[in-house]
């Protein structure tokens, strides 16, 4: 394993910590429960933000921006809204610093006190809305599809790089409709959106379910998710879409003039999903040598090792190379070249595997005198040797195969890790010494919810949309149940 790097069995979090600073993928920020995102990290972002907003804009979305200051009235407007964030956010009181009197750095201004304080933006439904209130008269203006990818503020006391940080960034999408039908279809389509991209480009399988009203965003009517199983069998919310039915229109007055000249409410929708994404591709494909990298998102897909003792050695390697890396970079093979002298050749294999490049060609003289290359798979650790006269072909069947790869193999482990229960003692012991997804009956009832939370610290995931509840009874209350749920304890 990668010198440094905890094993993922001996310590789940610690080992996460080491791959995520090791493979240069973040660092902590100076402001406690903050993150710097490293350029090799945020290029994984990038690829992730590329594919959803791709998809976002071929229905009909469109990109803007809203500011990160609100106004804290605004976010009284919503009563269950304000009460589900008020903990988290950030508030800003006055606007200016001065010197201190006594010559000791600086202090704040008394004098530029607000005269309303302002809310750091913990997510933007309140000023979008007041905004939505001009720009909506008719059902002419109906849809409104906008989105825009920002920052936002949720000051967390118990933070973890990517997974839980006081600032993170996001996309949220904003959504107002004429009749409530087109509200639920967008945050259906939204989350189907949302399971193509995690499951078909970062290869997570996920869980597609609503979730309870106990779990639900608050001001939502109904609130759509994904759940991912990561590598230590704890749930991640990967991604959510909300129908907020009427909610947020009554509460800042956005109203509607009808076909047949009625006034009524506009049906909304907000959703979203965050960099937490690139902390579920370390947790769900990473093993002790470090990440392991879908294809569709590596920001090399390809790492070109030459071996050789000096400068001229490496040149030759590459000159041999140079038609080959030409013709996969046309057809939008990502390629990267590790020329450097001043690390040896094994340093570069375990860099680069810590870094879970999916594919590594490495060529050396031995290499050229029998025209061939050697292939090192980062998913199974496999090396072999192929005619140069293959590479093209070869690459590009690998990195589909490596991308099908890894989505099966978290599959299965999550298939593995999910269990049903059919009694109380059952489902403890499970969650206590197994981990993983439970699948069981649920009463419905809020107060059974909180029981089996208070108890176990497992929390009903999701519904999930395929539930089957014939049958079956509540695994707490023994009454008939009303849905099938998956319980899981999570991030």
């Amino acid at each position: 394993m990668s010198k440094g790097v905890t094993p993922k069995s001996q310590d789940f979090a610690k080992w996460y910590t080491d791959v995520v600073t090791k493979a240069e993928l973040a660092d902590y920020g100076p402001v406690k429960g903050t993150m710097v995102i490293r350029p090799y990290g945020f290029s994984i972002w990038e690829a992730i933000k590329e594919q959803f907003d791709r998809r976002f804009k071929e229905t009909g979305h469109v990109n803007a921006y809203f500011p990160l200051f609100i106004p804290k009235s605004f976010l009284s407007r919503e009563a269950e809204h304000v009460k589900g964030f008020a903990k988290e956010c950030a508030v800003v009181t006055h606007h200016r610093l001065m010197a201190n009197p006594d010559g000791n750095g600086l202090v704040v201004d008394p004098d530029s006190k607000l005269e309303e304080e302002v809310i750091v933006r913990p997510t933007s439904e309140t000023v979008i809305w007041a905004m939505y209130k001009k720009w909506i008269q008719s059902y002419r203006d109906l849809p409104l599809l906008i989105n825009q990818w920002v920052n936002v503020v949720r000051w967390e006391m118990r933070t973890r790089l990517f997974l839980r940080t006081t600032e993170f960034l996001w996309q949220e999408g904003h959504t107002a409709h004429a009749t409530p039908g087109e509200a639920e279809e967008e945050a259906r389509k939204i989350l189907e959106i949302y399971r193509e991209v995690v499951e078909e480009v970062m290869a997570v399988p996920v869980i597609m379910g609503k979730k309870t009203n106990a779990e639900k965003f608050a001001g939502a009517v109904h609130t759509y998710c994904i759940e991912a199983m990561m590598g230590d069998k704890r749930a991640l919310q990967s991604g959510t879409s909300h129908n907020l039915g009427q909610n947020f229109a009554k509460a800042f007055d956005v109203t509607f003039q009808t076909e047949d000249n009625k006034l009524e409410y506009v049906y909304a929708t907000s959703w979203g999903v965050s960099t937490r994404l690139v902390g579920a591709l370390v947790m769900v494909h990473g093993d002790n040598k470090g990440l392991r990298l879908p294809p569709n998102v590596a920001p090399h897909q390809v790492v070109v090792i030459p071996i050789g003792k000096s400068s001229e050695d490496i040149g030759k390697v590459l000159d041999y190379l140079d038609s080959s890396i030409s013709a996969l970079r046309e057809k939008e093979v990502r390629i990267h070249i590790d020329d450097r002298t001043t690390v040896s050749t094994g340093f570069k294999f375990h860099d680069w595997e810590l870094k879970g490049v999916p594919l590594r060609i490495e060529v050396g003289s031995r290499d050229i005198q029998s025209n061939s290359v050697v292939l090192a798979r980062r998913d199974t650790g496999e090396k072999y040797q192929i005619s140069k006269d293959k590479l093209q072909g070869e690459v590009e069947r690998v990195l589909k195969d490596i991308q099908n790869s890894l989505f099966r193999q978290a599959k299965s482990f999550r298939e593995a890790n999910t269990y049903t229960a059919e009694t109380y003692d059952e489902f403890k012991e499970i969650i206590k010494n197994k981990g993983g997804f439970v699948k069981c009956g649920w009463d419905g009832d809020p107060e059974t919810e909180a029981a089996i939370k208070g108890e176990t610290k497992a929390t009903i995931r999701c519904i999930p949309f395929d539930e089957e509840p014939g049958g079956l009874t509540c695994i707490y209350s023994g009454k008939p149940a009303k849905h099938e749920v998956i319980f899981a304890k999570a991030y």
